[in-house]
């Protein structure tokens, strides 16, 4: 058995690592865990597909057509921002590549020194100076590479995501460098649909409890009462979500540095990241370029696979074919003669007794061999031929 390798061309996203999936060849990039995803589209979803089923009717014809169309534009952002948050590459930086990553290595070892054994090796940090603040860049142990600055490495996706916000399983992806803004946008216009039909269901069952009652009007439209219910419960927690990203957005801060308290009072440490002032702190998060991805996962690449190659096993009938197994037929005559043998095929008494010896007969007697000859004999035999003569 031999391996062959064979070459053939696949895409950058099949071999990326990480603990990411794609879908739609590359073009979609999630968390592997994504069942709370889609409890909150169909949270979101549900609840304004029972708005427009049992208020909007009756508040486009009571109040206003305009209802309806606002609610249905708002819908449609709110679940754009939400797929662009979840389907986009958040900002994962490429691993090194172990040439790289062994380059780095030595050049590591070559900055400590020799480390004795059984000491702890110095961090691996990097200082860069950023508004004339120096800012440590660590290094990342999985990824083999030193993080820029406000990168961190996610422990659910398993990748380094630059400018590091958080990971929102909500959305199903990391939030960072390249989504935040769409993020922002979400919890933003969700926070609006949220009171929108909240409100607007609240006009509704009074308007309808002034003609019918309280309770006539619950058994008109069942789903009045359980979009109340999501839509309290939601109201505060997509509020105020939004209102901390707001607050994070002034200052140019992540969530990740608020919670580490990177840029706190304590370490008397100031954010080299902001500009002191909130207007140009929003234009940079919400109004700054958008960065393409570095990843490039629809580019090609070469890929060498091992496949096993194994003779094939010739068929018995080519082995016959080939190697012809010469037949011999042997006749032999029965051991004892019956009716259904010939005469002239029946072995006689005589010829058996003659081709097999009887164990009584001996052997012929093996030839005797004189025995040799002392001088002494020699002597006296050659004396007494002279006298004979």
């Amino acid at each position: 058995m031999s391996a062959v390798m064979i070459t053939r061309k696949v895409r950058k996203w099949e071999k990326l690592p990480g603990k990411n999936t794609f879908c739609c060849d590359g073009r979609v990039m999630m968390a592997r865990q994504k069942g709370v995803f889609y409890l909150t589209l169909f949270l979101i979803v549900g609840t304004c597909a029972l708005f427009f089923a049992f208020e909007c009717p009756y508040l486009a014809i009571h109040l206003s057509p305009t209802i309806p169309f606002f609610a249905a534009l708002l819908f449609l952002f709110v679940i754009a921002m939400l797929l662009r948050t979840s389907f986009s590459d958040p900002g994962v930086l490429p691993r090194a590549l172990p040439e790289e990553a062994t380059f780095i290595e030595m050049e590591i070892e070559a900055a400590n020194g020799n480390v004795p054994a059984g000491q702890r090796p110095p961090p691996r940090i990097r200082n860069v100076q950023i508004n004339n603040q120096i800012v440590k860049l660590k290094y990342c142990y999985t990824c083999k590479i030193f993080r820029p600055p406000r990168a961190s490495h996610c422990s659910i996706c398993d990748n380094c995501v630059d400018r590091f916000d958080h990971h929102c399983p909500w959305v199903g992806n990391c939030v960072g460098k390249r989504n935040y803004r769409y993020f922002y946008l979400f919890t933003t216009s969700l926070s609006l649909l949220t009171i929108y039909i909240f409100t607007f269901d609240i006009v509704h069952v009074v308007m309808r409890s002034v003609d019918n009652g309280f309770l006539n009007t619950l058994k008109e439209t069942p789903g009045t009462y359980l979009e109340v219910l999501v839509c309290f419960f939601t109201l505060w927690s997509v509020v105020g979500l939004t209102g901390f990203h707001t607050y994070l957005i002034s200052l140019n801060q992540t969530t990740n540095e608020d919670i580490k308290g990177s840029w706190s009072g304590k370490n008397r440490v100031q954010n080299p990241y902001s500009h002191k002032n909130i207007f140009k702190n929003c234009c940079e998060v919400l109004c700054g370029p958008t960065y393409p991805s570095v990843l490039d996962r629809r580019g090609l690449m070469q890929d060498d696979m091992p496949v096993s190659a194994t003779p094939a096993a010739p068929s018995s009938s080519s082995l016959s074919s080939s190697n012809p197994v010469p037949q011999t037929t042997k006749t032999t005559a029965p051991l004892i003669p019956n009716e259904h043998t010939p005469d002239d095929a029946k072995p006689s008494i005589a010829d058996s007794a003659e081709k097999s010896p009887s164990p009584k007969e001996e052997l012929p007697p093996a030839q005797k061999v004189p025995p040799l000859a002392s001088p002494e004999t020699d002597a006296e035999t050659t004396l007494a031929k002279d006298k004979i003569h």
